[in-house]
């Protein structure tokens, strides 16, 4: 990258989510309208933003290491940490030798209008109250890749699982506005964007100017030239039903995937996790969601460790993963929350017994994404291939498998092709171009 001398460098580095990295994107966008060029992380700047996660205390501790890793390259740049860290434990932050600003969720994305030129002599902390009223954003950044980027909907959280930070560090379910995300749902369009992700906390319960997030899925299913939509993740309990029938359609642009987060595979941790739904009521939409869309790929986030698990606890939940059809899942340790319910329960399991678990419920997870894979083979699938790398191109199917194919034909990308799977990796399947 050609550095301009004229302009003050600035680096932004998200952890965490989707949300995360979309945020991300939107803070790069303001910096150049004001002036700066954007390098990686890895070069000196004049200016870092750390964009933060604090969903497990090993996201905090992730957190601290790259502040102080910016800190030591840049010793006399400002240092801005925001976001969801920020928002939670902001007097910890502030005590890193060198952070300069430390700003929560509500002002994260106007961060620009808090900072001076000069260091300040001491942190300055600015952690306002999240407002519960919808949201727009005025976006000014550009895609991360030319052909798949993420579209924010929603943020925040009602639902209070006992073991969940989310709405206290994002604040309570908000949406955001109708008009402001189908603009920049359009530009997106017209811009070479083939495929959105909706992202967001809570995305089923999007609600903005009398449209629900089934509403929503249809004013993005008008846009001219975007061909696909997919959900990035979604609650059991807020999924409307009558998408199916349009991931079956293949004219459709929502595509066949599903990433529910059930938590646990066992009733009884379900019960103190403060979860909305037991086993009886998923497996059934599971099954509805197989029947529906056979071509469907469901994936779930499980949570190992939570207080009060017992052995028989863990091997239903792993038993639940294994009878029911999902094709993978996000394992998750049980981390302590300070100021959620869980981290209060008498009943903690052992740290090495939780990372013991988390090893055997990911080998399945393996294995069981592995066969998911071999039942592919040989099938002919759509595939939108992005950036040529090394000789190859990569890319995604309709529902969501990542495939590779040796090519040296760069004007495949962001481009659609039909190709055949031919052999399942652990982490993708190898195909060829029809």
């Amino acid at each position: 990258m050609t550095k301009n001398p004229n302009k003050k460098r600035a680096s932004v580095r998200a952890l965490g989510c989707r949300l995360n990295q979309y945020e991300a994107i939107e803070m790069e966008g303001r910096l150049k309208s004001s002036g700066y060029e954007i390098v990686s992380f890895s070069e000196t700047a004049e200016l870092g933003v750390i964009n933060t996660c604090t969903v497990t205390n090993e996201a905090d501790a992730k957190s601290r290491n790259v502040i102080r890793r910016f800190i030591r390259k840049n010793p006399n740049a400002l240092t801005v940490v925001v976001g969801c860290y920020s928002q939670m434990d902001a007097n910890r932050i502030a005590m890193i030798d060198g952070v300069d600003y430390v700003i929560g969720n509500h002002d994260k994305i106007n961060f620009l209008e808090y900072l001076d030129d000069e260091k300040p002599k001491v942190p300055v902390i600015i952690r306002d109250r999240i407002s519960r009223e919808d949201f727009s954003i005025g976006f000014v950044g550009e895609p991360k890749f030319e052909q798949r980027a993420n579209l924010k909907i929603q943020d925040g959280c009602d639902f209070m699982c006992s073991f969940c930070v989310i709405p206290f560090s994002r604040g309570r379910a908000r949406s955001r506005d109708l008009a402001d995300l189908l603009d920049e749902a359009h530009r997106m369009a017209e811009n070479g964007v083939k495929e959105i992700v909706l992202t967001g906390v809570n995305l089923g319960t999007y609600f903005s100017n009398e449209i629900e997030f089934l509403g929503l899925l249809e004013k993005l299913s008008n846009i001219r030239d975007l061909s696909r939509i997919r959900i990035s993740s979604v609650e059991p309990t807020t999924i409307p039903e009558e998408i199916f029938h349009w991931m079956a359609d293949e004219s459709h642009p929502l595509m066949p995937y599903l990433h529910v987060p059930l938590q646990s595979g066992c009733n009884s941790v379900l019960k103190r996790m403060k979860r909305k739904y037991n086993l009886d009521e998923m497996a059934e939409f599971f099954n509805r969601a197989t029947l529906a869309v056979p071509s469907i790929c469901l994936g779930t986030d499980l949570m190992v460790g939570f207080p009060g698990e017992t052995e028989e606890d863990f091997h239903e939940t792993c038993n639940t993963f294994l009878n029911f059809p999902l094709d993978y899942c996000h394992v998750f340790t049980f981390s302590e929350r300070k100021g959620t319910p869980a981290a209060k329960m008498y009943d903690q399991v052992p740290m090495d017994v939780r990372r013991k678990r988390s090893a055997h419920l990911r080998r399945i997870s393996a294995s069981k994404r592995m066969e998911f894979f071999k039942s592919q083979e040989g099938k002919q699938m759509r595939v939108l291939f992005e950036n040529p790398k090394d000789g190859s191109l990569a890319g995604y199917t309709d529902n969501y498998i990542k495939v590779f194919i040796e090519s040296v034909d760069n004007s495949l990308a962001n481009q659609f092709a039909h190709v055949v799977l031919k052999e399942a990796n652990p982490e993708f399947v190898l195909g060829e171009l029809k």
